[in-house]
């Protein structure tokens, strides 16, 4: 039996930034950027009183399942299918019960059209733009027989630890603004999702360009990086399950 906790259009981390939808799907907005200086990045998050969303060190390890057909007939409609499991980190694992995983079933696609606010700028290719929707469920497990009993099959794993982060109350033009630090097995990288122009302003205030700004997903980069080291691409995961060094 699957039993549906949570349904809702687009993120319900977006929904906590305050950024509401009004539209059958959201529309997600965001970039990438590489970080060479995690220190650096964390100083310059200190300078804008950044502060951290969720409880405890609000790190959080994701584990997901990229799911479609034996024909690849998701990925040839740019659409995803994505099971995660999101387990938050416990600072003294020796004294705090072990946290409850989180299940959340995700699926993008391409917007139609682009909206008003978006025909002037994320449109022209200088943001990655989807329309998302997703359900928070009980079972993992069970979804994932479902899938498969459709003919779909979990082709590619890959795992980080995201810690998000929002601006103050006070930085009105931050509103529904989400910046989210995903430590990867290729690297360290941030997510800025929100309204365009929050998202250049904080991009600029990191040190960062226009020209920085990365549109490719973690199957995309993790495909590179294998290829840049001669290795056989297989699935994004960190050796033996350990956390990386911070």
């Amino acid at each position: 039996m699957i039993r549906l906790l949570r349904y809702t259009i687009g993120s319900r981390r977006r929904d906590k930034a305050g950024w509401r939808e009004t539209r059958d799907m959201a529309r997600e907005t965001e970039i990438k950027l590489k970080i060479e200086d995690v220190r650096a990045f964390h100083r310059a998050l200190k300078r804008m009183r950044a502060r951290v969303v969720g409880q405890g060190t609000g790190r959080v390890h994701e584990e997901n399942v990229i799911f479609d057909t034996p024909q690849g007939g998701l990925a040839k409609h740019g659409q995803l299918l994505r099971i995660r499991t999101e387990i938050p980190e416990v600072r003294n694992k020796t004294k705090q019960p072990k946290a409850k995983p989180r299940v959340v079933v995700t699926f993008k696609r391409p917007p139609a059209e682009p909206s008003v606010g978006e025909a002037q700028s994320a449109s022209r290719g200088r943001y990655k733009v989807r329309e998302e929707i997703e359900a928070e469920v009980a079972n993992a497990g069970a979804l994932t027989n479902i899938f498969q009993g459709l003919g779909m099959a979990g082709w590619f794993r890959y795992e980080k630890y995201r810690t998000t982060f929002q601006l103050p109350v006070s930085k009105g033009w931050a509103k529904g603004l989400l910046i989210e630090l995903d430590e990867t097995p290729i690297g360290t990288f941030v997510e800025l999702e929100g309204p365009p122009e929050a998202i250049d302003r904080v991009a600029q205030e990191l040190g960062y360009s226009k020209q920085d700004y990365v549109l490719k997903n973690y199957l995309v980069l993790y495909v590179e990086e294998c290829r840049r080291k001669g290795e056989q691409p297989r699935h994004m995961l960190f050796p033996e399950k350990k956390s990386p060094s911070k």
